[in-house]
Formats: C-alpha cells, sequence, structure tokens
C-alpha cells in the first residue's frame, strides 16, 4: 500500500511536522482546518462563516487528493463555546446532509489562535486505491 502526502503550505505545516492530507490506500485523513486563508483568520467571530471556510479548505485538500465529498465517512468538528454549536452543525448540515457521515462535535477551551471558533477535519474512503 502506497502512502501519498499532500501539503496545503500552510504555516503550521512545516513548524509542526504534518502534512494538510495523508492518502493510505482508499484512505484518506485530511488534518485539521480553520479558517485562517493565506495567513488571516477569516469571518472573525462567524462560527457559520468560519466552518464554512474551513471545510472548504478541507474539501479542497480531499478534491486534491483525488477523493470527492461522497467519499467523506466522517467528520470531527471543533468548536471554542458551545453557543456555536448550531451555527457549526448548520453548516455541516449545508455541506454533508446528502451523504451524512460519522461526526463528532467538542467544545474545546482553545484554538492555536483566539480568533479561531472552529476546526474540522475529514476522513474518507473508496474502493481502491489511487
Amino acid at each position: 500500500m502506497s502512502v501519498i502526502r499532500i501539503a496545503s503550505g500552510g504555516p503550521w505545516e512545516d513548524a509542526f511536522g504534518y502534512s494538510r492530507a495523508v492518502i493510505a490506500g482508499p484512505n484518506a485523513y485530511v488534518s485539521g482546518c480553520t479558517a485562517v486563508v493565506d495567513g488571516v483568520v477569516h469571518n472573525e467571530g462567524d462560527p457559520y462563516g468560519q466552518a464554512m471556510t474551513a471545510f472548504s479548505l478541507a474539501l479542497e485538500a480531499l478534491k486534491e487528493s483525488g477523493f470527492g465529498k461522497e467519499h467523506i465517512v466522517r467528520t470531527r468538528m471543533y468548536v471554542t463555546h458551545s453557543r456555536d454549536m448550531a451555527p457549526v452543525g448548520r453548516a455541516h448540515k449545508e455541506l454533508f446532509d446528502a451523504m451524512r457521515p460519522a461526526a463528532t462535535m467538542v467544545v474545546v477551551s482553545k484554538l492555536i489562535d483566539p480568533q479561531m471558533l472552529v476546526e474540522v477535519e475529514l476522513d474518507a474512503y473508496r474502493d481502491g486505491a489511487r
């Protein structure tokens, strides 16, 4: 089985030694994505907007890996306040209602930057390797 590692050029990948996505046979694992684009947190104070941005970045990494949204089998959402669960859940439903992946949402004390309200991860599976 081959393992393919995909980088996004994000500021923490080299500093912390990880890949944006890892493809292992029929599986794809997308690392935590936030609303940081070109080093700037987008949608400050807006958990729905941050979730949509974070999921968009994760989906782009998945697409670059040769997987589609239909291959997603699990999502994870980390929010910094329980009041943000509903808007983040709404973003998740809008994006993934048709495929209904297994999902987890947890409240954490904080993320790496205090402006970040949401971090998401994706796991995907498809028959056959790339």
